[in-house]
């Protein structure tokens, strides 16, 4: 379906959601940020798609929330405005998301990459957690994923100060996977996507669930939850035609069953 602030595309088993707000450096508005959930969503649950990328442009992935959308609201208007509602259905998505960042990605913009499953980003990216500036804490996840990505210290900088860090840095202190000459970030979410993409969807979507489930639990309950879900992958068609395909020595054919 057509979004006024998202442009979607197809590209065999990816689907491509890329915000759509030049003008403003892709901020994110409430419309946008329901837009694009809910494209994701659309791939999620299309059978033909295995993997999804989140970009936006060379300028920004996102440079933060619409500052103009908040700046008259009070407690009570972003209480009743349930803002965050858009952000646990993000939470929810079971197939796995890339972000390709370029340019600013701050603020809502920095939470929203670091929601996504994996994060590739051009060499011009920065990050960062800037709402300390204009009196506020970040609220859809900013104190939280820092800390469990890059530690307390560097989740208290980025809170505290709101100086962004740039993409090499960012990769260093393990907040993003890996870093790519600008201009080559899509191409790279591409190519990671495509190799997700062929492996067996159900072992992709549990080992997704497993890896989310040890930020939420203690080691003995995560091994647990681990173990159960290794055994229910045995009674799966994939295990049988990935386990013949390995003694076969031929490519494994996969079909989410």
């Amino acid at each position: 379906m057509p979004y006024e602030f998202v442009l979607t595309e197809t590209r065999g088993a990816i689907g491509t959601v890329k915000i759509n707000r030049p003008q403003v450096r892709n901020a994110l508005n409430a419309k946008t940020i329901a837009e694009l959930v809910d494209a994701l969503e659309g791939f999620d649950r299309e059978a033909g798609i295995r993997c999804m990328i989140l970009t936006g442009d060379d300028r920004a992935f996102a440079a933060g929330a619409d500052i103009a959308q908040m700046a008259d609201a009070g407690a009570i208007d972003v209480l009743d405005d349930d803002r965050f509602a858009n952000w646990a259905r993000f939470r929810a998505i079971k197939k796995p998301v890339i972000a390709a960042v370029a340019g600013y990605a701050l603020g809502g913009g920095c939470e929203l990459a670091l929601m996504c499953d994996l994060v590739i980003a051009a060499d011009d990216a920065q990050f960062g957690q800037p709402e300390v500036k204009i009196g506020i804490i970040p609220g859809a996840g900013g104190t939280q994923r820092w800390i469990r990505s890059a530690g307390k210290v560097r989740a208290m900088e980025a809170v505290l100060t709101g100086e962004p860090i740039r993409a090499v840095e960012a990769e260093r202190i393990g907040l993003i996977n890996r870093v790519v000459p600008a201009g080559a970030q899509l191409d790279e979410a591409m190519r990671v996507a495509t190799m997700i993409a062929q492996r067996p969807p159900l072992a992709v979507r549990l080992g997704k669930e497993a890896v989310n489930q040890a930020l939420e639990t203690s080691l003995s309950a995560g091994l647990e939850y681990e173990r159960k879900l290794f055994y229910l992958l045995f009674a799966s068609e994939d295990k049988r035609e990935g386990m013949r395909a390995f003694l076969e020595k031929r490519p494994g054919k996969f079909t989410g069953r």
